[in-house]
């Protein structure tokens, strides 16, 4: 086999490869032996046929495109292997006649992955961020746990306001026909809370026990499709009016609401936890402050169709976790009064960062001869299974399954080149 590559862009290569005689003549072998074995031909066993026959009952050009299928796969992937490049799409082929006898030379017009120019990525120095845990933040915390301990107290004759609970009966209305899901009786409704309809809440307040209200209101783009924009008319009977009794912040109430005997324990046990949790976070910050210094540093044109590709792809993320909340992203384009042309220049900009990204990623690890081992693959499908609170088995059968363990292998590759980066930076 011979390849001549011809580069006609910065990213584009066409590849002219000739098949020598006998592979040809091996890849027309092996195509009457497979086409033999799976067609009947009366008179003869299966895969018994002879060449003359079966070319007569199959016709000429199936067992040129059988050969074909058999001899451009494994000529292909040699030539790639050859010249090192590494296509990002499937090719373009142009094929010249192929004969037994004869050699085949064809073309493929091959799109390849970009180089990468890797500049300084160990050592990278960024600013270091100082945290404080201040008395507020602790304040605030207690606050919260003072909230979570409430007792709801019903009170008389006041008017509803933010924070309140509303012992609410409510029946919903679609041009004056009620709807399936849009009644509750001795609803409790925290005004404020942002929990029920947009809008609803906000008329409630003002009114007391015993009211009978009529509330408007328009189902937002992301609610269920039957509903989703529509608008929508509640009646509504206030039957109760409930407030929070915050307990006294004293050592009966660290007794009551955590593992302390002491209001000063629980309040250095939660100024303990502020402080690992912050440290946690001003780390986050800083290792993204890290990823993208390096990233920044490094040079890579990338072809346009990988930036459209991965924009692609997040628009097939963000489609499915609208179908996981009942919405389509045709009805999402028309309530965001969006195309798909519109979506995708929306998504193009942080495509073009995570392409990136993944390749200076990609060529640090070849830089530095990072191996990912059977350990890193586990630690990846733990990592993920955790992140979607499954167990790793039920992650290893789905990666089987959509032959994704290769995708497993890759995360985890760009991973270990992320954990060497951060490691050696000054921060």
């Amino acid at each position: 086999m011979k390849v001549n590559a011809e580069k006609i862009d910065k990213h584009t290569t066409v590849l002219e490869i000739e098949v020598g005689v006998e592979e040809v003549n091996k890849a027309f072998d092996r195509a009457f032996v497979k086409l033999a074995q799976r067609v009947n031909i009366p008179g003869f066993r299966k895969g018994k046929a002879p060449r003359k026959i079966l070319e007569t009952r199959l016709g000429k050009d199936a067992i040129i495109e059988e050969a074909l299928d058999i001899a451009v796969p494994e000529t292909y992937g040699a030539a790639l292997d050859e010249t090192k490049i590494v296509p990002i799409a499937k090719p373009k082929f142009e094929f010249g006649q192929m004969e037994e006898n004869k050699p085949l030379i064809y073309k493929a017009t091959v799109i390849g992955k970009p180089e990468v120019q890797l500049g300084e990525y160990k050592g990278v120095k960024v600013e270091k961020t100082a945290y404080d845990v201040s008395d507020k933040m602790v304040e605030e915390e207690l606050a919260t746990l003072q909230q979570r301990h409430a007792k709801m107290i019903v009170v008389e004759g006041v008017e509803l306001k933010n924070g309140d609970f509303a012992i609410i009966d409510f029946e919903g209305f679609l041009d004056g026909v009620a709807f399936e899901g849009g009644k509750g009786e001795g609803h409790p409704l925290e005004l404020g809370s942002g929990s029920f309809i947009p809008g609803f809440e906000e008329q409630l307040v003002g009114a007391k026990a015993g009211d009978n209200l009529t509330i408007k209101v328009t189902f937002p783009v992301d609610y269920s499709p039957e509903l989703a924009g529509k608008d929508a008319e509640f009646k509504v009977a206030v039957k109760d009016v409930k407030r929070k009794e915050l307990p006294t912040l004293d050592d009966d109430f660290a007794k009551e609401a955590s593992e302390f005997e002491t209001l000063e324990e629980l309040k250095a046990d939660t100024r303990n936890k502020l402080e690992v949790s912050e440290k946690a976070r001003v780390e986050r910050e800083q290792n993204e402050k890290v990823l993208e210094q390096v990233v920044q540093n490094a040079s890579v044109e990338i072809p346009e169709m990988m930036v459209e590709q991965r924009a692609l792809k997040m628009i097939n993320d963000f489609s499915l976790n609208l179908e996981q909340r009942g919405l389509s992203i045709e009805q999402y384009m028309e309530y965001a009064k969006t195309t798909p042309s519109a979506l995708k220049e929306t998504y193009k900009g942080p495509a073009l960062n995570s392409v990136k990204t993944d390749l200076v990623l990609e060529a640090i690890a070849n830089a530095e001869n990072i191996e990912v081992t059977d350990n890193d693959v586990s630690g990846e499908i733990c990592r993920i299974a955790a992140m979607h609170k499954t167990s790793p088995k039920e992650v290893l059968d789905i990666m089987i399954a959509e032959r994704r363990l290769n995708d497993i292998r890759h995360n985890a590759l760009l991973h270990k080149a992320m954990k060497l980066i951060i490691e050696s930076a000054e921060k």
